[in-house]
């Protein structure tokens, strides 16, 4: 039986979106030899100068020591400053390429992983986790090389006064900046696995306790929520803990074996004194160097940990990205060269080029969902352009699930979804709000739209008056993710840069969410009329059935015995006032709708 494969370490799979260039990193290295090589000269100066000067020699004879002493002590400050200047300046670029890839990656590819995570974890992931894959520059590969290189130089520096000294600081050396390492990175790799879960869930709870605090009140959950947050920090702090025996530990190795250098040292150098093959100045230098040598090494064990911090790191970015982690793209969105020039999911019968080619959308047979279930199945659906279909259904049919499946975000568990040229654009319920001006939001849509263009969108879904009311019209600052502004707001906001950009397809998830009967009705038929008149097509996922009229079909999603009662089907489908006339649970359902306005109606 051949051997299963080892997986591939994740940290080599992250590592080109880095896009480090090893030149950067040779002159850090560079640097912090020099730094740390001053260190060592000036320990080992300081101390041949002490003791010549203890045998009052003529002044002249230690002018040169004297200098090499203040040269040492200040370039060694100055080279310390500059080799962070460069090491730093690798990280920061590779961690600002690393986020830039990355996002480029979730926006290309299906993202199946990201919507399932919760916000706080996605924020760790992107926020934390990138930090700690671009720190394994500065903290784990640059030390290593500069301990490398100034502990190699060192030996040569020992050795040359006494051989057997510097086999012995050799050894001692490989003591800890091997052995001490070795068991450090053995000792965090449960420790760091943990942490970064651990990390991952504060983030996660903190940021649903400010942002939902007080629906988590009313909903009388505040309080689980809050013993949740404190659990999940107990179980950080435990984490940290653990992590700070294995630093200690790696501090003892560090120091037993700078002291067992100096003392064999020592040891070896009395009886070379003795025997006349060693100065007693040199044994100064001979005992005394080891003590700055150290200081090498002693980082060894920090970086071995950042290494093992770095790589779960990277596991945790590997994790989103299907094209990293080897997880199959089923959904074709969009296609390369004709709408349709392209090979369906799975099990999906492929549809001949060119076939359907006025088509901006079509679903085949697609079942969409999530990795473990089934949500809706069975969906056909042409989009020509110009069409307005809409999707209703009770909450949690699933409706937002295909949407998400149209759109590309999701993968169809089986079936094709062939999305035409302009590609397909999925508006959230909830789609972020930047903490910037209005303007600047809507040209998240359009770089280049004009403050003209900007007001007639927002006009068009009713927020005209809103805009005028603002203290500096479209250049007004709106709060992080649109905090100051409503439900209603948001919704109209979101759907005026939707309308704004250049997708062939708007999927509209609830458009008439937060606002009144009459403000919904006419944000649906702006949608509509919008999609007739440019060539677009919209599908608008809907509670609401009144404003769906303006419709050319409207599916009714829901939960039908021929999938056993576990996933949702298209029960009926066809214009509203058919629907209203053949589905007696449908216009049961409008008949109560429009009973309800009436009683909220003055008069």
């Amino acid at each position: 039986m051949r051997p299963a494969a080892r997986p591939a370490d994740p940290l080599r799979q992250v590592l080109p979106m880095l896009e480090v260039r090893w030149t950067r990193v040779a002159r850090a290295v560079a640097l912090g030899t020099l730094a740390l090589g001053f260190s060592v000269g000036l320990a080992a100066a300081a101390a041949w100068l002490v003791a010549r000067a203890s045998q009052m020699p003529p002044v002249l004879q230690l002018s040169v020591a004297v200098v090499a002493v203040r040269a040492f002590g200040t370039g060694r400050g100055v080279l310390r400053y500059l080799e962070r200047l460069a090491s730093h300046d690798v990280a920061l670029r590779g961690m600002a390429a690393l986020r830039a890839n990355l996002y480029d990656a979730l926006a290309r590819g299906p993202v199946t992983r990201v919507i399932a995570l919760r916000r706080g974890d996605l924020l760790a992931r992107v926020g934390a986790d990138v930090d700690a894959v671009g720190d394994v520059v500065v903290r784990a590969w640059i030390p290593a090389g500069v301990a490398a290189c100034v502990g190699l130089g060192s030996v040569i520096l020992v050795g040359a006064f006494l051989p057997s000294a510097g086999a012995t600081l050799l050894g001692c050396l490989l003591l800890t900046g091997v052995l001490a390492p070795w068991l450090a990175s053995r000792a965090a790799a449960s420790v760091e696995r943990r942490g970064a879960a651990a990390r991952a869930e504060v983030t996660g709870r903190a940021l649903e306790l400010l942002e939902d605090g007080q629906q988590l009140r009313v909903a009388g959950r505040l309080d689980g929520r809050r013993a949740g947050l404190r659990a999940a920090d107990a179980r950080l702090t435990r984490t940290t803990d653990d992590g700070a025996r294995v630093s200690g530990t790696s501090a003892a190795i560090d120091a037993g074996a700078q002291t067992l250098a100096v003392l064999c040292s020592l040891l070896l150098g009395i009886p070379a004194v003795a025997a006349g093959t060693l100065t007693p100045v040199e044994l100064a230098v001979v005992v005394l160097t080891p003590l700055a040598v150290f200081e090498a090494t002693s980082t060894l064990p920090a970086a071995a940990v950042q290494l093992r911090r770095s790589r779960e790191a990277a596991r945790r970015l590997v994790a989103l990205l299907p094209a990293l982690s080897g997880a199959p793209t089923t959904v074709v969105h969009p296609a390369s060269d004709s709408p349709f020039d392209a090979t369906p999911v799975s099990g999906a019968p492929p549809t001949p080029a060119g076939q359907g080619a006025d088509m901006l959308l079509r679903l085949d047979g697609v079942d969409a969902g999530w990795a473990d279930r089934t949500v809706v199945a069975g969906v056909d659906l042409a989009l020509p352009p110009g069409a307005v279909v809409a999707l209703a259904g009770p909450s949690g049919v699933g409706k937002t699930t295909l949407l998400l499946t149209a759109a590309g975000l999701l993968p169809a568990r089986s079936g094709a979804v062939r999305v035409g040229d302009g590609g397909a654009l999925f508006v959230a319920e909830d789609g972020h709000l930047f903490g910037t001006t209005v303007l600047e939001n809507l040209r998240v849509a359009r770089p280049d739209l004009s403050e003209d263009d900007a007001r007639a969108a927002l006009a068009a879904v009713g927020l005209d008056a809103w805009l005028d009311a603002l203290p500096d019209g479209a250049d007004t600052m709106l709060g992080p993710d649109g905090a100051d502004v409503s439900g209603g707001e948001r919704r109209r906001l979101l759907v005026a840069r939707a309308l704004l950009a250049p997708a062939g397809v708007l999927l509209v998830d609830e458009p008439a969410e937060h606002l009144d009967a009459a403000t919904a009705d006419a944000l649906v038929a702006t949608l509509a009329a919008h999609a007739r008149e440019t060539g677009r097509a919209v599908v608008v996922a809907s509670h609401r059935l009144t404003p769906l009229a303006v419709a050319d079909e409207v599916l009714l999603l829901g939960i039908s015995s021929a999938t056993g009662g576990r996933a949702a089907r298209v029960v009926a489908r066809g214009p509203h006032a058919a629907l209203r006339r053949d589905e007696p649970a449908y216009a049961w359902a409008a008949d109560q709708e429009r009973a309800g306005e009436a009683r909220v109606l003055p008069g």
